[in-house]
């Protein structure tokens, strides 16, 4: 007798929730409620992107009775429909590549259809979402380096216009923006063909530098002095940028190794028929990685920290300076996700005990083999 394999339905984690499909002027909202039989009714609205409109969406959501929200992160039109729905909605952000509906069949109902019925059955992966005012503080930060970018791009401006003016003061100051460096350029400026003023009284001495009191970072001064005590971390700036990344509850990573994944600092998974197409790291992390990487610049040229240095060397031999600075850059990620966890300031002993050497030299065939594995080599049997 021949048994018949049944099909195992999927189960259904959110007897009601929502499926909304974000356009730049108005957004399409799908109910699914799903009754103890199992079956699923759908409800379908459209609403306008102006506020009146978003918020009778979220009236809309409570007469439903639906707490739980699914929407695809489109450009930035999503972010005024999740400011508004945030406090009386759990949302779950996706990517739009998790959410693709299948070509052919694409409308705006059915990709709200299609959000919703995936979101049901729990298998949308949502993207981190910090806190309000972490996400206040983390627009500041990514305007802060685009402006720093564009300072950047200026003074190398300026410097460029004073080599072909074959003028050469970038030879004799350290820093042609500096008081004196501008007096004297003004003084040029005035006057192009004077060549024989007196540059003494132009001449101004340094002044030292003073940060202003970050308002708005003040709540997190405690996290913050933790995060300056890692290596490479010496400017409050920077650890700022990492909290506005990061944020600073680790609870929302299950784990040090889901947080490097979501800033791009591990390798994807690209195989086939048993083969490695590609172990590049993810494209993830286009704010955060550039930071680290900095970070991690700083520290293995220095010698403050042979901890780390040490590790750098060993691996740049093996596998080269890219691949190094990306593993240190995902070695400071996952010491700051423990410091912040922890609430316990950097500690260099716990890197050093790794690198000493054991005094009894054998060890048992289980331990080479995890030594071995830990290494990176793919452990055979002597007959393959």
């Amino acid at each position: 007798m021949v048994q018949k394999e049944v099909p195992m339905a999927l189960k259904i984690v959110y007897k009601i929730c929502c499926g909304i499909d974000v356009h730049k002027t108005f957004v399409v909202a799908c109910v699914a409620t799903t009754n103890k039989q199992g079956v699923t009714t759908y409800d379908n609205h459209r609403f306008s992107t102006y506020t009146k409109g978003l918020k009778e969406l979220l009236q809309w959501l409570l007469a439903h009775n639906c707490k739980d929200v699914c929407m695809e992160s489109t450009g930035k039109y999503w972010i005024p429909v999740y400011n508004v729905l945030e406090e009386q909605c759990a949302i779950v952000l996706a990517h739009p590549k998790y959410v693709k509906a299948i070509r052919g069949k694409k409308t705006d109902k059915k990709d709200a259809k299609w959000i919703a019925d995936l979101f049901k059955h729990d298998l949308v992966s949502g993207s981190f979402m910090p806190p309000a005012d972490i996400r206040q503080l983390r627009d500041l930060m990514r305007y802060r380096y685009k402006l720093t970018c564009f300072s950047s791009s200026e003074k190398n401006r300026l410097q460029n216009c004073l080599t072909v003016s074959n003028i050469q003061l970038g030879n004799v100051v350290s820093d042609t923006l500096g008081k004196s460096s501008q007096k004297i350029l003004d003084k040029i400026l005035e006057n192009p063909l004077d060549t024989s003023f007196d540059i003494e009284p132009l001449i101004h001495g340094s002044m030292k530098k003073k940060l202003s009191e970050l308002e708005l970072a003040s709540p997190y001064q405690q996290k913050l002095d933790i995060i300056l005590t890692a290596p490479g971390i010496n400017n409050p700036f920077t650890a700022i940028g990492v909290i506005s990344e990061i944020g600073v509850n680790m609870e929302a990573f299950p784990s040090a190794k889901h947080l490097c994944s979501w800033a791009g600092l591990t390798p994807t998974n690209n195989e086939s028929a048993g083969k490695e197409k590609s172990v590049r790291v993810s494209k993830a992390g286009c704010h955060i990685k550039p930071l680290l990487v900095q970070c991690a610049n700083a520290v293995v040229t220095s010698k403050k920290h042979p901890e780390i240095r040490n590790r750098y060397l060993r691996l740049k031999k093996r596998r080269g300076h890219k691949k190094a600075i990306i593993a240190i850059a995902r070695m400071l990620l996952t010491a700051l996700y423990h410091m912040l966890k922890n609430e316990e300031t950097y500690n260099a002993e716990l890197y050093r005990k790794s690198d000493i050497l054991p005094t009894e030299r054998e060890i048992t065939i289980e331990q080479a083999v995890i030594m071995a594995q830990f290494q990176g080599y793919k452990i055979k049997s002597a007959a393959e």
